[in-house]
């Protein structure tokens, strides 16, 4: 029994190694700087590569799969060809997708969500056990740089997300508690969950439990911000997500549903926020 996690050098991927890991299971990682985390077995390569594709997935049972963030249809395409063609050549028992967004019924013309929509498609449609994981949004995208950095040296919070929107907020450990629940299910074969807390909470109460206040971030502003990490194609794929979620609010809504499912209890938002060091006064 092996479990490989893709993008194993990435926030998401790193995250749910970890977890695999601490719960005593074998864990290889993929990833195109062979950086994984200590104790897991590391396979260097590119999704684009099919050879080194196939050789990640040889002997793999369950498999972790988060793409890179890239939303070039194409480019994905050739992602998820190969990752099918190693998962079925390995018989995969259990493969979990996430799709790093909730995703809305239906095509949108927002990249971000169609290429993660088509993705799942082809993976079921060729017989592998997949099971979706579907968060909200990621409470730990509060301290990255381009979202203005953790707090704002005047105390604002600043996200670029309606400060009245109440939000099912994930942390990446929980994300990966939920993966590691989903992987070592035998019964959750074609399962869509949606993940995130019991309660969705607003960015102007989670800015509360820190004795900040918040702030809606210009997601134009934001664009630009991100563009001089990942590129502008990357960005904007991104900020259209936020723009589309400020449109289609029940998106991240809180949906207890995979809660009892998996026997997962993640941190309540206002609760993680408040136990981060950057974030006490």
């Amino acid at each position: 029994m092996t479990f490989l996690v893709l993008n194993a050098a990435g926030a998401q991927g790193g995250a749910v190694a970890r977890r695999l890991l601490a719960a005593g299971l074998p864990v290889r990682g993929f990833s195109r700087s062979g950086a994984v985390p200590e104790g897991a077995e590391s396979v260097t390569g590119d999704l684009t590569d099919a050879e080194a594709v196939k050789a990640a997935f040889a002997g793999v049972s369950h498999a972790s799969v988060t793409l890179p963030m890239v939303y070039d249809p194409a480019v994905v395409e050739v992602y998820v060809r190969n990752i099918r063609d190693a998962a079925l050549a390995a018989g995969v028992c259990h493969l979990a997708f996430n799709t790093a967004n909730r995703l809305p019924e239906g095509e949108t013309g927002v990249v971000a969500y169609d290429t993660r929509r088509a993705a799942v498609r082809t993976l079921r449609e060729a017989g592998l056990p997949v099971v979706e994981l579907r968060p909200a949004v990621y409470l730990d995208n509060i301290a990255a740089p381009w979202f203005a950095g953790p707090l704002a040296a005047d105390g604002v919070l600043a996200y670029p997300l309606p400060a009245d929107l109440p939000v099912a907020w994930l942390s990446l450990e929980d994300l990966a508690a939920f993966t590691h629940a989903a992987l070592i299910r035998d019964d959750l074969d074609g399962a869509v969950l949606k993940l995130g807390p019991e309660e969705a909470v607003t960015g102007a109460d989670l800015a509360a439990a820190v004795g900040a206040r918040y702030q809606l971030l210009d997601v134009t502003a934001f664009e630009t911000a991100l563009a001089a990490v990942t590129g502008p194609r990357t960005a904007a794929a991104v900020a259209a997500t936020y723009r589309h979620i400020a449109a289609d609010r029940a998106l991240v809504a809180a949906d207890p549903s995979a809660l009892d499912l998996l026997d997962v209890r993640p941190t309540p938002p206002r609760a993680w926020l408040a136990a981060q060091p950057w974030a006490r006064r």
